[in-house]
C-alpha cells in the first residue's frame, strides 16, 4: 500500500523475549523458503488460506489462523492490539548474512493491505531501507512501510533476524493508531508507545479477513486501479497512446459489468477484454517505468492480471508480485526472449538444484520461482474443471495472441542474478514440474526454446513424491472434485480421475509414469539440437563437471566456482542421502514392477 511517508511507527509496544520464548518452541520443519527463492529467505505460516500451512505462500482465499498460532498465547495477544481485520500472517527469517533484494510490491493484494513488522530478534546492524529512508527496526517494536516504494533489507550480522510480519486492509482503530504513529523521521523525544504486555490465559477473539478478491473485479475497482497506475507513471513519450488504451479498456469493462455483473456467463468476454489489454499494454509499454522505478508493464499485470478467473481455480502465491524495476531499452515482449531454457521432468527429480545453480549464470534470467500463477492465470490454461482436467497443454493451446501475452508476463517478470531487470534480449532460464505435460505448448510460443530433461533414478524420484504427498507442503489442488485421501499434491495428469481410491504408492507411481511417458514422447518430437540431458546423480557426483556440460548444451556461460558439493535446493523436504530411497522400498516394490518399461525408456533417453 502506498504511504505518505516511508516508514510509520505505531504507538506499540511488545515484549520481544516473551515472543522469541513462543517461536522457539517450533519445529525447524515448520519453517518454509520464500516462494521467490530468495538466499536466506524462510517463513513461518502464522494465518493462511483456510488456515493450511501448506498454502502459507497463497494470496486469495479466506485466512484463518494454523495450527502453529493456537500454540502461541502471546502472539494471539499481540495481534488483538492491533484491532484490525487480518490477513495472511508469517513470522519471517533472514539468516545471518542475507538480504532480501530491492523490490516493489505490484500484486492486487498489495495495493490493498498495509504490512505490519513486529521485530522479535534483531540486532543494530539489521537495516530497512525503503526508497531513500533507512531504519533499523528494534525488538518488540511496532512499523508500517511504503511497499509502493522501492525497498530492501539487509542483515549484516551472524545471527538470523525474525520479524513478526502481518498483513491487513486495515480498520478505522487501526488507522487511528497509525495516525498517533511516529513517522521515522520524527523525533523519538517524549513519545511513548503502549506496551502490550503478556496476560496469563488471555484467549482474545481475532477477524480474519474472508474475501480478498472478486471475480471478475468489478468496474469500480477495477477504473480505480488503472487511474493509479497512469497517475504513478514517469513521463514517457508512449504515455499518451497508453492513456487512450486504457481509457478505451475500462469503458469496455464498464459495459461487461453492466450487461454481466459477477455471472459467469460472462467471464469468457472478460477475459478476452483482459488478456487483449494487457496483450497491447506489453508492445506499447515494456520500457515505461513507474515514479517507484518499478515497470508500468508489470505492475499492470499485477493489479489486474487476475481480475477474471473462475472460483475454483488454483490459489495465486507470492510469486510475480514484486518488480525489479523497468527495463531500460525497448525491446517488445514477444521478440525480447531468445532461445529460452526450460528444465523438464517429472516431479522430485531435482529441477530446483539445477534451477537454482543454472541461475546463477551470468546469462540467465528467470522469475525467481516457478510459473504456476504466471501461466494458469492466463484463461483456458488454469485447472478449472470445465475447460481443462489437467496440466496438459498441447501446441493447439497456443493462439498466437495467447503466446504473445505469455511472454509478455515472462518478459515483466524477469531478472537477472543481481535481480535487475533485463535490458534488451535476454536469455529465460524456467522450471516448473507441470511444464512437463507442456512441452508442445512451450515449443510453440518459444519456437527457439531448448529443453533440458532431468533424469533422476526413478526409485528415488519415487520415495520422494510419497515424502511430498504425505509432507502436506505440495498441495496443488486441496479441493479436488471427485478426490478422496490425502489432497492432491505435484502436477494434475491426464487420467487422475482413475486413481481415485489406490494406495498412495499406486498413485505416485502412474503420476510419475504417465509424466515421463508424456515428456519423452513430446522431445522425441523435437529436433534433436533442441534438446539435451542432466542427470541428478552426475550433479551431486561433480557439480562442477556437469554444470559445465549443461552449460555448453544451452549456450550459458559460466564464471563461478563451484564445490564438491550443492547447497540444499528451496523446496527440500529432508536432506539427502544416499539410498534414502531404499526407506520405502517395501512400499515401491510392488509398483517398480508396473513401471519398468518406463523406467527403462527413461534410462535409454539419459544415456543418449
Amino acid at each position: 500500500m502506498k504511504l505518505p511517508v516511508p516508514f510509520v511507527q505505531l504507538p506499540l509496544m511488545f515484549d520481544a523475549a516473551a515472543l522469541a520464548a513462543e517461536i522457539a518452541a517450533f519445529d525447524e520443519s515448520d519453517w518454509r523458503p520464500h516462494p521467490d527463492a530468495i538466499p536466506g529467505n524462510s517463513a513461518l505460516p502464522i494465518a493462511t488460506v483456510n488456515g493450511d500451512p501448506a498454502l502459507g505462500d497463497a494470496l486469495e482465499g479466506p485466512m484463518r489462523p494454523t495450527p502453529n498460532l493456537a500454540r502461541s498465547p502471546y502472539l494471539q495477544q499481540v495481534l488483538a492490539s492491533l484491532e484490525t481485520v487480518l490477513g495472511r500472517i508469517r513470522l519471517m527469517r533472514l539468516s545471518g548474512r542475507s538480504e532480501v533484494e530491492p523490490h516493489v510490491d505490484t500484486n492486487h493484494y498489495w495495493n490493498e493491505r498495509v504490512r505490519v513488522h513486529v521485530p522479535i530478534l534483531t540486532q543494530p546492524t539489521v537495516r530497512f531501507f525503503c526508497d531513500d529512508a533507512e531504519v533499523n527496526m528494534a525488538a518488540g517494536e511496532c512499523w508500517i512501510f511504503d511497499t509502493w516504494r522501492m525497498h530492501r533489507v539487509i542483515n549484516d550480522d551472524e545471527r538470523a533476524r525474525v520479524h513478526l510480519v502481518v498483513d491487513t486492509v486495515g480498520s478505522p482503530r487501526f488507522w487511528n493508531l497509525v495516525n498517533a504513529g511516529r513517522p521515522h523521521t520524527a523525533p523519538r523525544d517524549g513519545w511513548q508507545p503502549r506496551l502490550v504486555a503478556p496476560q496469563a490465559g488471555a484467549a482474545p477473539a481475532l477477524q480474519f479477513e474472508s474475501i480478498n478478491l472478486t471475480s471478475p473485479m468489478s468496474y469500480w475497482e477495477l477504473r480505480g486501479h488503472v487511474q493509479f497506475l497512469l497517475a504513478e507513471a514517469q513521463r514517457h513519450p508512449r504515455m499518451p497512446a497508453i492513456v487512450d488504451l486504457a481509457s478505451a479498456f475500462v469503458r469496455e469493462w464498464q459495459a461487461l459489468w453492466y450487461l454481466h455483473g459477477s455471472d459467469e456467463a460472462g467471464f469468457a468476454e472478460y477475459r478476452r477484454v483482459l488478456d487483449a489489454f494487457l496483450l497491447q499494454l506489453s508492445r506499447l509499454g515494456s520500457d515505461v517505468p513507474l515514479q517507484n522505478g518499478a515497470s508500468f508493464v508489470a505492475a499492470a499485470v499485477g493489479l489486474l492480471g487476475r481480475a477474471v478467473r473462475r472460483p475454483n481455480a488454483a490459489a495465486v502465491s507470492e510469486e510475480g508480485s514484486r518488480s525489479r524495476g523497468a527495463p531500460a531499452v525497448h525491446v517488445r515482449s514477444e521478440d525480447a526472449i531468445e532461445r529460452p531454457v526450460f528444465i523438464v521432468s517429472p516431479p522430485r527429480s531435482g529441477s530446483s538444484l539445477l534451477f537454482e545453480t543454472l541461475a546463477r549464470s551470468p546469462d540467465a534470467h528467470t522469475i525467481g520461482g516457478e510459473s504456476h500463477g504466471l501461466i494458469e492465470g492466463i484463461a483456458g490454461l488454469g485447472v478449472d474443471h470445465v475447460q481443462r482436467d489437467s496440466n496438459r497443454l498441447t501446441a493447439d493451446d497456443a493462439s498466437a495472441d495467447l503466446a504473445a501475452l505469455l511472454r509478455a508476463r515472462f518478459h515483466a517478470g524477469a531478472f537477472d542474478r543481481q535481480r535487475r531487470a533485463p535490458q534488451g534480449r535476454f536469455r529465460l532460464l524456467e522450471k516448473t514440474p507441470k511444464n512437463a505435460l507442456r512441452i508442445p505448448f512451450l515449443a510453440k510460443v518459444f519456437p527457439d526454446a531448448h529443453f533440458v530433461y532431468l533424469y533422476r533414478d526413478p526409485r528415488e524420484c519415487l520415495a520422494s513424491m510419497l515424502e511430498a504427498w504425505e509432507s502436506g507442503g505440495f498441495r496443488t489442488y486441496p479441493q479436488l472434485p471427485g478426490w478422496s485421501g490425502l489432497p492432491w499434491s505435484l502436477l494434475l495428469v491426464p487420467g487422475w480421475r482413475e486413481l481415485a481410491g489406490r494406495p498412495l504408492p499406486e498413485i505416485v507411481a502412474a503420476q510419475w509414469k504417465i509424466t515421463t511417458r508424456t515428456l519423452l514422447d513430446d522431445l522425441d518430437a523435437l529436433a534433436p539440437e533442441r534438446r539435451s540431458v542432466a542427470r541428478y546423480d552426475a550433479l551431486l557426483a561433480d557439480p562442477a563437471a556437469e554444470i559445465a556440460r549443461i552449460c555448453a548444451a544451452v549456450g550459458f556461460r559460466w564464471d563461478e566456482p563451484l564445490g564438491a558439493s550443492l547447497p540444499l535446493a528451496n523446496h527440500t523436504v529432508s536432506a539427502p542421502r544416499p539410498d534414502k530411497w531404499r526407506r520405502r522400498e517395501a512400499e515401491l516394490a510392488p509398483v517398480l514392477a508396473q513401471v519398468a518399461g518406463t523406467i527403462a525408456r527413461a534410462e535409454r533417453a539419459a544415456a543418449r
